[in-house]
């Protein structure tokens, strides 16, 4: 498989990490959108929020107490951040390995919307 975020949990491609358990890790974006922007992904590969089954679910639990104490730890939780995740080639899904970004540290503007 050549998923860079694979690669960056088995530790062949370095990241700079916030936060590791035993089922998530995460780490800072390489091209930040914000003031504050990890991203949080699962150890174990899955493509999308699409191929996420019940015996996962356990993982969405884990990413969002992750973003949690990171948004703590990163001094945003007070003031306000932005948790996300692309799903699909149309939303923006750039790496088809499940991740959420974790944006904060600024004002953020408001979601487009039609």
């Amino acid at each position: 498989m050549d998923c860079i975020f694979c690669k960056i949990v088995e530790g062949t491609i370095p990241s700079k990490k916030v936060f590791e358990n035993e089922h998530v890790i995460a780490f800072h974006d390489i091209q930040p959108a914000a003031n504050v922007h990890t991203l949080i992904i699962p150890k174990k590969h899955i493509a999308d929020m699409n191929g996420v089954e019940e015996a996962d679910l356990f993982l969405i639990g884990e990413i969002h107490r992750a973003a949690q104490q990171i948004a703590r730890e990163q001094g945003v939780s007070e003031s306000g951040y932005r948790l996300v995740n692309n799903c699909g080639k149309d939303s923006g899904q750039v790496v088809f390995h499940l991740h959420y970004h974790l944006l904060g540290g600024e004002k953020l503007g408001a979601l487009n919307s039609k």
